[in-house]
Order: structure tokens, then sequence, then C-alpha cells
């Protein structure tokens, strides 16, 4: 039997479908779990993913509501024992105000309002995002360097924190293992490589045991290769498009994004 991955769906989460669909990709069985359904019933799941979108419409700050969901409380224990939790954008804003991630008790970080020079508010583009050395396990068997571009939609994205040198500490302790990189592969220094303003051009943050993982670019955008933007250049780019002259049947094959749910799944597989 697949390990089963509790999709959770807060009013206003709008990707549970598209989570779902890849995680069934990869071999794992999800199932969309409703925030109206009892708390205890999360203990029952392998994994968890919380999914974009805008939990309780963004009130007050993106993902603060959420994150005070007796939900969490039940998802912390599950960590806590070792479980995988996976937040894209809006769960990731959720894991963050939860203070599962980084972790270590309290709330270290802040996803911020993006930081753009004149403009603001709301932002979407196609990124590049670097992997970096990590034993985060969603990652952790994509090589170091690994360049994979992804689609980020969000207007607080900004990973940061109010205390100095805190994110510089997650990068040395493998804490950071994606990071926003320009067309050469460098990290990125400034906007629009760096899509938010993040510090150190953070554009995933884990915490110190590598199971929780809040991540900004939405992977689950960019499962096949007939789904990248024209403008994604580079070898995947290339790959598109050979793909494309070669017919619907090929654009379906796999597509940067898809290495995420890989991970998870090549997880419980080494786990068993």
């Amino acid at each position: 039997m697949s390990a089963r991955i509790a999709v959770l769906q807060f009013p206003g989460v709008n990707c549970e479908n598209e989570s779902a669909r890849a995680l069934a990709m990869v071999g794992l069985e999800p199932e969309v779990f409703r925030a109206t359904r009892r708390a205890s019933d999360l203990a029952a799941f392998d994994g968890y993913l919380l999914p974009g979108g805008w939990s309780y419409q963004d009130r007050v700050r993106a993902g603060v509501l959420a994150a005070k969901d007796p939900l969490l409380d039940v998802l912390a224990e599950q960590a806590a024992a070792g479980k995988p939790v996976l937040g894209i954008c809006n769960g990731a804003q959720v894991l963050v105000e939860a203070g599962l991630v980084p972790g270590g008790g309290g709330i270290s970080l802040a996803l911020a309002r993006n930081r753009m020079p004149q403009r603001s508010g709301y932002y979407a583009r196609w990124v590049r995002c670097r992997i970096e050395p990590s034993e985060c396990l969603f990652t952790r068997n994509v090589p170091v360097g690994t360049m994979l571009p992804l689609p980020i939609a969000h207007g607080e994205g900004r990973f940061t924190s109010a205390k100095r040198g805190a994110m510089a500490a997650l990068l040395e302790r493998g804490q950071m293992p994606m990071r926003y990189a320009d067309v050469a592969g460098e990290v990125a220094s400034e906007f629009p490589d760096d899509p938010n303003g993040a510090e150190l051009a953070a554009a995933a943050i884990c915490n110190s045991a590598g199971n929780v993982l809040a991540m900004m670019p939405h992977p689950e955008r960019t499962l096949s290769l007939g789904a990248l933007a024209r403008s994604v250049g580079g070898e995947w780019g290339a790959r598109r498009d050979e793909a494309l002259e070669r017919g619907d049947e090929a654009a379906w094959a796999p597509a940067p994004g898809l290495a995420i749910f890989a991970g998870l799944a090549s997880h419980f597989e080494v786990a068993r």
C-alpha cells in the first residue's frame, strides 16, 4: 500500500487538486482533508501537504489564521514524530506562522510583503531555483546546483527574520535547500531574479530534521514539460521545445516540479 498523504484544505485554499495530482503521479495516495473534519483524524496519515491559495482570505496576514487552527496542533505532533510535511506558498506561510519552520520553538521567521523596486503587492512570474546542500528529504536526492524553473505567485513571500544573522545561520546549517538564482546559475542578488527581496534569496526553508519544508514557488504547477512557459530557457526550455515538436504524448514527460514530490516518494521507499 502506498503512503497516504493528507492535502489540507482550509477555507480559501485553491490548489488542492493539482497538489493531489502531483502526489498521485509519484505513486503516493493523496486525500483532500477539509478543515471541517476532526483534527484527530490527521494522525492516521503518513504525511501532509499544505497547498497554495488564500486560507481565510489571508486576513490579518497570510497564513496566520490557519496557523491557529487545531489541525496545526496535530500536524506539529506528527512532524515531531518524523512524518513529512510540505507547505507550498500559502502552505509555507501557515508553517512559518505556526512555528513549524524553521522549528526550535516559537516563531522566528516571517514571510513578509514582497520588496520590489517601483512596484508592490502580488507578483507572479517564472523563477530559477537552485538546489543547495541540505538534508531536507524533499530535495536531498536532487544534485546540488540543479536549476529548477518554477512559477511563483504571491504578495507575501519574502523570507526574513528580525534577528540579525538568523537567515545566514539557517543557510549554514543546511536549512535553506532552495535559493533563487540568475540565468548564469549564481544566487540571485536583485529583482526580478530574487522576485520578492528574500534574505539570501531564500526560496524555501526547512526544519533542522529536514522533514518539514516551506517553499514559496509552486512545483505542482509544473509537473509536465508542456506546462513550462515559453519564457523558460536553458536545458529545461530545450526539453520542452523538443517534447512539443514530438507531439502531445511527449509533452506529458516529467518536468522540474515533479522532483519535489519524487523526493517525498523516495523517502517512503527508503523508510520501508
